[in-house]
């Protein structure tokens, strides 16, 4: 069922393209991310573009699209992936939700719970990672290719207009502004907030005029968009979810490559996915100053405080692993590899402080 809606999303919102140029290079790769050149994904996109012309010898080239030149929402992006017209498109788990719904549980709360354990469980290999391809291939019917799962803002934390939040018991009745998607609504009511789907373009207005409260962004993104002279001042550095970003590429462009040249794709992925994990570590540093200069309060949950939260979204796992087809397998296979990690890290902090 679940195939044959893809199928559909993908075919409804197919780009007419275009055939490529003529190119001094054996293989031109359509690369496309919609943010601009300040975001940790054109970082990313430069990084492998660098690596991949470089270490084929000039035989791979990469056009980079930086906006909405080439599609302009998730569903878009991807039928463009899945007809060819687009060869490497970045998405969040978000704007993937339609088409690929399981890639959601990036989004679940308070499961991974800081940067060594996130990266080392999104390396590609990782039980969890293998798991998200399998199916991703699947749903596509083998036209969409997951290639690395990267970083996109840092860590998602709940920022307010009214006051600061310590606990889950300091959410109550906060309006907090979500996506339209049905995963983070049920975070916010599970935490006793008010769920407020608000596009994001229309978030700053609705924070001065009161018609949200709150938010679940990262430092970055509170910072590029000015929400601070919109009246957010408090911030919790409760790490509710690492933000993700899904990287794709059209699988009959990938596998037309001879094996030497896949390699250095997928070299050049690697790549990219450490540029997007360090990207985030700095520019929040600056972020972080210019917010509590202009009189933002920060506060960082006790371990204590941080169990709270964690226990009071426990009912939207139950709504996960119900709701959303193949969610309890791909649920099994990120706790799986978070356990594993956490455990090998254990280890590894134990001979690195003795």
């Amino acid at each position: 069922m679940l195939k044959r809606t893809v199928t559909s999303l993908l075919m409804a919102t197919m780009l007419v393209g275009a055939p490529l140029a003529a190119s001094a290079a054996d293989f031109a790769i359509r690369a496309t991310a919609n943010s601009n050149e300040n975001d940790e994904d054109y970082d990313g996109l430069v990084v492998f573009k660098n690596h991949v012309e470089q270490a084929s010898n000039g035989a791979i080239e990469v056009e980079l699209f930086i906006g909405t030149q080439l599609c302009s929402n998730g569903s878009e992006c991807l039928a463009g992936v899945a007809d060819g017209n687009i060869d490497v498109v970045i998405q969040t788990s978000g704007g993937t939700a339609n088409i690929f719904p399981f890639v959601q549980v990036l989004d679940l709360p308070y499961l991974m719970s800081d940067d060594r354990v996130a990266e080392a469980v999104l390396e590609n290999g990782s039980p969890f990672v293998a798991k998200l391809q399998e199916m991703v291939a699947e749903t596509s019917g083998g036209a969409v290719r997951l290639m690395t799962i990267g970083n996109t803002g840092g860590w998602r934390n709940f920022a307010n207009t009214q006051r600061r939040v310590q606990g889950p018991g300091d959410l109550a009745g906060l309006k907090i502004r979500t996506v339209v998607a049905d995963l983070p609504q049920e975070l916010v009511k599970a935490l006793g907030a008010a769920p407020t789907p608000i596009p994001w373009p229309e978030l700053f207005t609705s924070f001065q005029t009161g018609v949200v409260e709150g938010s679940k962004n990262g430092i970055t993104d509170i910072m590029s968009m000015k929400f601070p002279d919109a009246g957010l001042q408090y911030v919790t550095l409760d790490g509710h979810a690492y933000m993700g970003a899904l990287w794709f590429m059209n699988n009959e462009k990938f596998m037309s490559m001879p094996e030497n040249l896949r390699r250095v794709i997928v070299d050049g992925f690697y790549a990219l996915q450490q540029a997007t994990f360090a990207s985030p570590k700095r520019k929040s540093i600056q972020a972080y100053q210019d917010f509590v200069a202009g009189g933002g309060d920060i506060y960082v949950p006790t371990p204590e405080e941080k169990a709270a939260f964690k226990e009071a979204a426990q009912p939207v796992y139950d709504w996960f692993k119900a709701n959303v087809e193949g969610g309890e397998a791909v649920f099994d296979a990120l706790t799986a590899s978070v356990a594993d990690v956490e455990a090998e890290l254990a280890d590894r902090l134990a001979g690195d402080l003795n």
